[in-house]
């Protein structure tokens, strides 16, 4: 089958929080690395400005779209003539979401709120409002899908853009909770084992989602997909901790013990590193691992001449009901309170004109 080569980069970076200044610096290095590598798609982890936390500073770190991360995406892009992608968190009316930036080298931008924050993440930013739900992104390079992080575990997301794009584009940054350490400020920690069958439904779904999950649905859709990541070693606050911990203490009453202390507790754990482009076969056409640190995996992949038509049924998720029930509804439920604190912060920033 005929198609049209593109040749595109997927960007992993540190998730460690760091200032925005010193995070476009690094990731303006490796633009430029793969521009050089003739990369004319280049697409940046979730929350690439900022790193990954829980913590309530990113109440003090949310901009809009007129702020210094959107316009230095815009001032990339049209200055080394590419289509440049990353997720922010985006203050809009006085609400806050995790929002996928597209911006092509005329100025033209195409915007992706996620649908599904990930349980503590509900703190941070809120689910998309927008409607439809899901953007196609009618670029001059062809017809992008746009996804954030846990919202590529949602079939229904995927079936959206079924027959209507070229390829899919996914921006993460996934903590592997499945094998976090858990530490509270008296030294005890708890592991996954400590917790026992209360969370052991958690073990390796991260990986399932950003391996063989991504996979088989961009093989369904029959187009290739782009997946950044953010990676290394994390530490953050859990926001609410003592209702996180009732909720997992409604299953294993021992860990009670640690409520005194759960109000200060923290989490460790590593990134999934699925850094990685995939052919519309479902293959993996490259990838980069842990070792390789601040980096990009760079591929060319075929986009069709014509929107491919669904081969069989929706390949059917890979992880359990528990999961989503504890990141969609549990865990966002009792973050909310600290997205309301936030609000705070956001009073003092302008409430400026949605674009778009």
């Amino acid at each position: 089958m005929n198609g049209r080569g593109l040749r595109i980069a997927a960007v992993q970076m540190d998730a460690n929080p760091a200032s925005t200044r010193e995070r476009l610096a690094r990731a303006e290095k490796i633009v430029k690395d793969a521009v050089r590598a003739g990369a004319r798609l280049i697409v940046l982890p979730e929350l690439f400005n900022t790193g990954y936390t829980y913590s309530e500073e990113n109440h003090a770190r949310v901009e809009s779209i007129e702020d210094q991360t959107a316009t230095w995406m815009r001032m990339i892009a049209a200055h080394h003539d590419i289509h440049l992608a990353g997720s922010l968190m985006l203050l809009e009316h006085g609400e806050v979401y995790n929002t996928l930036l597209l911006f092509g080298p005329d100025g033209r931008v195409w915007r992706y709120d996620k649908n599904y924050p990930w349980g503590w993440e509900r703190g941070s930013f809120r689910e998309s409002r927008r409607d439809p739900r899901v953007t196609v992104a009618e670029t001059d390079l062809g017809d992008f899908g746009m996804l954030v992080c846990w919202d590529v575990a949602h079939l229904n997301l995927w079936a959206e853009y079924a027959g209507r794009i070229d390829m899919m584009l996914i921006c993460s940054s996934p903590p592997d909770i499945g094998d976090a350490i858990y530490h509270f400020p008296n030294g005890d920690r708890l592991t996954l084992d400590d917790i026992g069958a209360a969370a052991e439904f958690s073990r390796g779904n991260t990986l399932k989602v950003f391996g063989d999950m991504i996979n088989q649905q961009t093989a369904w859709l029959g187009v290739p997909a782009v997946n950044s990541v953010g990676c290394g070693h994390i530490r953050t606050d859990i926001p609410v901790g003592r209702l996180s911990l009732i909720g997992y203490g409604m299953l294993a009453p021992w860990l009670f013990k640690h409520l005194p202390h759960a109000d200060r507790m923290q989490l460790s754990c590593d990134m999934v590193h699925m850094c990685k482009i995939v052919d519309a076969s479902g293959h993996v056409s490259n990838k980069i691992n842990k070792q390789d640190g601040e980096s990009f995996a760079l591929a060319e992949v075929e986009l069709a001449e014509s929107k491919p038509s669904m081969l069989g049924p929706q390949p059917a998720s890979l992880i359990p009901k528990h999961t989503y029930f504890l990141s969609d509804t549990l865990l966002p439920a009792i973050s909310k309170s600290v997205y309301r604190k936030g609000k705070r912060y956001w009073r003092k920033l302008d409430d400026r004109e949605s674009f778009m």
